[in-house]
């Protein structure tokens, strides 16, 4: 099993390398970017049943032992973001796929946007099986590179723009990670997460504090929480709709794993708890009122993940196993969820060329695959039950409640109230793009541009231009562009998207538990400290690397 923990990354830079060595041949590097995900997704899936039922897997680069190299770890947490991350980067290339055959290189320029999709794919599932610090860094930096190609395919003014500003604060995030990991080492010693756990404990608490604080800014500007996230609205819906997808879905999520590991391995005892709580209540509220007031459908899905993260800061902020456990499981839902709003979005797009709620009309007649595409995970995020996004939600309060103090109480409302306004946004754009007739549509557009009312505009003035007078469209919004053909390889994927994301409804007991299981060896990160250290007998593995059981044995 240890042979398979670098193999996560390997594949997907040795995918790019060949992909990039066969420019111009659409179907070779398709063939080789498919069956690198296929691969990977297997090999996850293999170690995150490993993990539960044989304990952690540490692999030590070149045969050097930890803390003096690079150790590469993998438990339960990094095991399932490896298989969730895994097959959302292949459902997003199956739609990129679909969307390359129809409209050829516009959008997506295939020499280089399937190499760079794999580049990314690697940053992610190194970030996540990054045993210290420093590997942490590489595996950001790898993702955030491949990013800024991606979030300006194309080359239009608006990408253009946008793209700068995410550089710009990926850089400064990424300054403020690197000094933060010079001060550590600089009090410590060393980069090890697991010989961390222990320096740092050493410390005083004053500098323990500084050097907590420091890592949360800097991942908190990447994992968008309020006051960090004002980048995040203007950057992502530019991009292609694919890349909107999986940045959306998956490169926020990298920036909680890194909280949520610092936080239980490097600062158990943190006196930050409270922050974050506070923290989490206005990312919950801040984005949530942004997306209430959005007229163009993609920023208001992109608000909605600036709020949606509140609930996975909350989660931390409870610190305890219950909570680490009911945020693995509530991180897993979202990134599938999140991906899933995005695809159908892309597929709205296309077939009536806008995503700006006074162009849209009609679609439940003229395309009611779409419509379901897009009413089934908007349910999920909504928290409708029975869906994941209740259940993760409900995990959520349970803890709180149990808990007991006044900032969980507090919190618990707070989410109630921003599951409701998610729903009552969400359920307003399937309204307005599906349910409303395209001819009241049509006549508001005329009502705008004329201001001459005729009576069916003058009727539809009053119900629904002070409405969407008082909603805010996309700056930098562009016309309405000619509806386009969808493939039904796209149409495929999303519909794939939305299976696995009612999957995580019909499976979520054993999935909670297993995250509960996650979060009950994140609270105990001795154990974990101990079999990368190799300070207890292994019993399982060998060659560079260790396998030691949890302690937990295995599960039902």
């Amino acid at each position: 099993m240890i042979a398979l923990v670098p193999l996560v990354v390997l594949i997907p830079l040795a995918g790019a390398a060949l992909a990039l060595a066969v420019p111009g041949h659409r179907r070779l590097q398709q063939g080789i970017t498919l069956c690198a995900l296929i691969a990977v997704l297997v090999i996850s899936g293999v170690l995150m049943w490993a993990v539960d039922s044989q304990g952690f897997l540490v692999m030590e680069v070149g045969g050097w032992a930890a803390p003096f190299g690079i150790a590469l770890v993998v438990d339960r947490v990094s095991a399932l973001m490896l298989t969730v991350s895994s097959i959302v980067l292949l459902g997003v290339f199956l739609f990129s796929s679909g969307q390359g055959i129809a409209d050829g290189d516009r959008d997506t320029p295939v020499s280089i946007y399937y190499p760079t999709y794999l580049v990314l794919g690697a940053g992610v599932f190194n970030a996540f099986i990054a045993g210290d610090l420093f590997n942490l860094y590489v595996g950001f930096e790898i993702l955030l590179v491949a990013s800024y190609v991606l979030i300006t395919l194309g080359g239009t003014a608006q990408r253009i723009r946008a793209g700068v500003t995410y550089v710009i604060v990926s850089l400064v995030s990424s300054v403020l990670f690197l000094a933060a990991i010079g001060m550590i080492y600089g009090a410590t010693g060393t980069v090890n997460m697991a010989q961390l756990t222990v320096r740092i404990a050493e410390l005083p608490s004053e500098v323990q504090l500084i050097l907590n604080l420091l890592l949360l800014i800097a991942f908190g500007i990447k994992a968008a929480v309020f006051p960090l996230s004002f980048w995040l609205p203007d950057s992502y819906p530019t991009a292609p709709a694919p890349v909107t997808a999986v940045f959306a879905g998956l490169l926020t999520k990298v920036g909680v794993y890194a909280i949520i590991r610092s936080q239980t391995m490097l600062f158990p005892t943190s006196s930050v708890d409270t922050v974050l709580m506070v923290v989490a209540g206005l990312t919950l509220i801040v984005g949530i009122l942004g997306a209430v007031s959005q007229l163009d459908i993609k920023r208001l899905l992109s608000f909605t993940l600036i709020s949606h993260i509140g609930y996975m800061i909350f989660g931390i902020g409870m610190a305890n196993a219950a909570g680490f456990g009911a945020t693995i499981f509530y991180i897993a839902h979202h990134i599938i969820v999140q991906t899933t709003l995005f695809l159908a979005v892309g597929l709205m797009e296309r077939h009536a060329g806008t995503t700006s709620l006074s162009g849209l009309g009609g679609m439940l007649r003229t395309a009611p695959v779409i419509a379901v595409l897009f009413f089934i995970p908007m349910l999920n995020l909504g928290g409708i039950p029975p869906f994941s996004g209740f259940i993760g939600k409900l995990g959520l309060f349970t803890v709180a409640a149990d808990l007991a103090t006044p900032a969980a109480y507090w919190l618990m409302g707070i989410g109630a109230l921003v599951s409701l306004l998610t729903l009552y946004a969400l359920a307003r754009a399937w309204v307005f793009a599906f349910w409303r007739p395209k001819k009241r549509a049509d006549a508001a557009a005329e009502t705008r541009s004329t201001r001459k009312p005729s009576t069916e505009a003058l009727v539809l003035r009053q119900r629904e231009e002070a409405l969407f007078e008082q909603l805010h469209d996309a700056p930098d919004a562009v016309p309405q562009q000619e509806q386009k053909e969808i493939p039904r390889l796209m149409i495929a994927a999303t519909a794939g998207m939305v299976v696995v994301s009612v999957a995580l409804t019909v499976f979520a007991g054993p999935l909670y538990a297993y995250a509960d299981r996650a979060g009950e060896n994140m609270a105990e990160p001795g154990r974990l400290v101990n079999t990368i250290l190799g300070e207890t007998p292994g019993q399982l593995g060998g060659g560079s690397g260790t396998t030691r059981p949890d302690g937990e044995g295995t599960h039902d």
